[in-house]
């Protein structure tokens, strides 16, 4: 039925007026671009990616003269059976140099592997033996067959009736081998969508799996490599144009010369450029989930690639966006994983989406090669995040779990959108989740663990890094910090009354710096009452980037369980966190840095005890322990 179908459809197209063609594959062309988003994103962002430089103007012309392309060669592809070869001559047309490359063979015959890129009118080549003067070499393509046989064998029959001979994928390798062994012209064509059965290597800077075969054919017989491809002159007017490949005979630098050469083409010939197919995805395998936060192939060609290059850095060409939590202390606690995706994502280009005031302290740790400020709530929020579809992201990291989010990583148009989902909850704008298994109790188990099995269930290499971030002065000044408020659950302070009796306890000639925001200045207040210059009130006077360097010369700092806590242990200054109603299990601090976890007698080591009964004395003994020099005695 199907052999049938195709065959009816070739024979109305073959004798279809071709100006009628003309306009029905512009048409398709148009629709396709304009009414499949999906599509379309993908044309622009590959454009994009590839030609940043370029304009946009560039850039719609050569999605649409590309699109035009690929139903121009879907309907001479189908129509091709049912062409006679009067016809197909005055389509096709051989280049002077291609004329000139099988003079030379018929002379002299030579192994050669011929490799064609995925341009338009790749289906017209099986009928190059019509317009090459003289007796035509053995030449065999490998080529995909079709799952239905009947239709299979008519295809086949239709592109070998003028003297190439196709070959079955499955089998294709070895026949080729064989006619190489005859000197003669095995064809292949070239993909950069090779998944994991390829090799990893560069294709306008960005990471991509490249078919080793036509390598692996070439280094067999040490034959030489042509590239070949069709220039479009009209509508169904064609001209094979080749040229070779000088590279030594091996498969990586065959696989890495075929791919300058293809970048080569299409950078300095608008006419090419059209003609290759912005539709596909050739960078899909590093969008393959299960190792998206990794680079992962059979075999990796990049050190090849730099060291040709003269380079040691991969380009950071994948665009990872990562929304950070909304809090001071969850944004210091993925720092660990941050700095383990870069390690395990060489080629990423971090964009870091988080609250405003969060963007100098991250510009700071330099862990990102962008920041973009959350907008303030507004009536245009969401379009900010609209408008953020024309850097065209790659990929899209939540560490957030709402629905804003959630709307706010769809809204960018990013095809890939990875978050966590939780028992019993859904998240339906997420395109790919790690789900939390069932009887999986959080209490028991720290946030940077969760998230860390997130990663790796995408794909992560390596450990978080819990190095300290900044380095701690050598000698820090004997002052003490206590950082006494808590921005979002006044059940997380130990009381004023409490604070006034630890200062009161330790050495009068001991400074303290009290930390927090404006809105902890009744708090700091009240705490520093009555004790003059000695507790200096730094509440409210400070930006995150101030903070940070006066909490780095603290020898040692009290604190409640807030985000000051987190940004101090980052620092690598030693901690006594005190945790009452919270859970230290959970959300402890991370990095290596001394703390020392004080809860209220009784309380379990999950939280929900109240910090009333933490007493100053079991402070103060905590205190001595981290600082002995500063406190002796007993």
């Amino acid at each position: 039925m199907l052999k049938l179908l195709l065959h009816t459809l070739g024979w109305l197209l073959a004798h279809t007026p071709e100006p009628l063609l003309h306009a029905l594959a512009a048409v398709l062309g148009e629709i396709t671009l304009w009414l499949f988003p999906r599509r379309r994103r993908l044309v622009f962002s590959n454009l994009d990616h590839a030609f940043p430089e370029r304009s946009s103007a560039w850039r719609r012309r050569i999605a649409r003269a590309s699109s035009r392309r690929l139903f121009e060669t879907a309907l001479l592809s189908l129509a091709l059976p049912c062409l006679g070869e009067h016809r197909l001559r005055r389509i096709l047309r051989a280049s002077p140099e291609m004329l000139a490359f099988f003079a030379a063979h018929r002379r002299d015959p030579f192994p050669v592997v011929m490799v064609a890129p995925h341009m338009a009118y790749w289906e017209v080549q099986s009928a190059m033996p019509l317009v090459v003067p003289g007796p035509f070499p053995e030449f065999g393509v490998t080529f995909r067959p079709l799952d239905n046989a009947a239709a299979n064998a008519w295809v086949q029959q239709a592109r070998e009736r003028f003297g190439l001979k196709l070959l079955s994928r499955k089998q294709g390798f070895q026949e080729s081998l064989k006619i190489l062994r005859r000197r003669g012209i095995a064809g292949v064509l070239f993909d950069q969508n090779a998944g994991l059965q390829g090799a990893l290597t560069l294709l306008f800077d960005r990471v991509c799996s490249t078919s080793e075969l036509p390598g692996l054919m070439a280094g067999k017989f040490s034959a030489q490599v042509y590239s070949m491809h069709s220039r479009r002159l009209g509508f169904w007017r064609v001209e094979l144009q080749m040229q070779p490949i000088p590279c030594a005979p091996t498969s990586a630098a065959v696989t890495l010369a075929l791919n300058r050469e293809l970048e080569r083409q299409l950078s300095c010939d608008d006419n090419l450029c059209a003609s290759w197919l912005w539709v596909h995805d050739r960078w899909r395998n590093q969008d393959i989930p299960h190792v998206r936060y990794r680079l992962a192939a059979k075999r990796n060609l990049l050190a090849a690639e730099l060291a040709a290059r003269g380079t040691a850095a991969l380009p950071r060409r994948t665009r990872i966006f990562i929304r950070l939590p909304n809090w001071l202390g969850d944004v210091v606690m993925a720092v660990p994983l941050l700095r383990a995706l870069r390690i395990s994502r060489p080629d990423a280009e971090l964009t870091f989406i988080a609250k405003a005031p969060f963007l100098p302290l991250l510009k700071d740790w330099a862990l990102a090669d962008h920041l973009i400020a959350l907008p303030p709530p507004s009536s245009g929020y969401f379009r900010f995040f609209w408008n953020l579809r024309r850097r065209h992201p790659d990929n899209y990291l939540l560490f957030t779990n709402s629905l804003r989010g959630d709307l706010e990583a769809w809204l960018t148009g990013c095809r890939q959108r990875f978050g966590l989902v939780r028992p019993g909850k859904r998240r339906p704008l997420l395109s790919h989740a790690y789900r939390l298994p069932d009887g999986f109790d959080e209490r028991l188990h720290h946030q940077l663990e969760v998230w860390t099995d997130l990663l790796r269930h995408f794909g992560l290499q390596g450990a978080p890094d819990i190095t300290p971030l900044g380095p701690r002065p050598h000698s820090p000044a004997p002052v003490l910090g206590f950082i006494p408020g808590s921005e979002n659950n006044p059940e997380k302070r130990w009381p004023v009354a409490h604070w006034r009796e630890l200062i009161a306890r330790l050495p009068a000639s001991l400074p303290i710096v009290l930390f927090g925001t404006a809105n902890d200045l009744p708090i700091t207040n009240a705490i520093a009452e009555g004790f003059g210059p000695r507790v200096e009130n730094l509440a409210g006077r400070t930006n995150l980037t101030e903070y940070c360097a006066r909490l780095s010369g603290c020898r040692l700092l009290v604190t409640n369980d807030t985000g000051g806590m987190h940004l101090a242990n980052a620092l690598g200054v030693p901690l006594v966190a005190l945790f009452g109603p919270t859970n230290p299990v959970r959300t402890r601090p991370v990095f290596a840095a001394p703390v020392h976890v004080l809860q209220p007698p009784g309380c379990p080591p999950t939280g929900g005890g109240r910090l009333d009964d933490l007493g100053p004395a079991q402070v103060i003994a905590a205190v001595r322990e981290q600082v002995p020099d500063l406190l002796p005695g007993k």
